[in-house]
């Protein structure tokens, strides 16, 4: 999708700080982060919800989203303490650009239920 920012970041026409990029996953750290380490883990393919996943990609998709989450995770050394992965779908529920994204939190605590 031409006027998408997050398409735009996964090309490369716009500039982002890529912190993870493979042939179908892009992540870059948030611009506005809610915690010490905040990064957004977007499908490189514009897909602008959950139930938008054309059936033949959804495995490749879910595990290329989450196979990135890992790795992230236990590069950026995440894991010892604990992190969360956060996916905001529609607006009503505060997704901002649609585009079908993750955000991976960590490193400070987090309340239960949120708040």
């Amino acid at each position: 999708m031409s006027d998408c920012i997050f398409c735009k970041i996964a090309s490369g026409e716009m500039k982002s700080k890529i912190v993870y990029s493979d042939d179908d996953v892009v992540a870059f750290e948030d611009i506005s982060p809610q915690a010490p380490n905040h990064f957004v883990v977007i499908p490189r393919e514009h897909v602008e919800a959950v139930a938008d996943i054309p059936a033949d990609k959804r495995d490749r998709v879910v595990s290329g989203v989450f196979g990135a989450v890992s790795r992230l995770a236990t590069e950026k050394g995440l894991s010892d303490k604990g992190y969360r992965v956060v996916l905001n779908q529609g607006s009503d529920a505060g997704q901002v650009v649609p585009h079908l994204h993750f955000h991976l939190l960590s490193g400070r605590g987090f309340s239960w239920p949120p708040g």
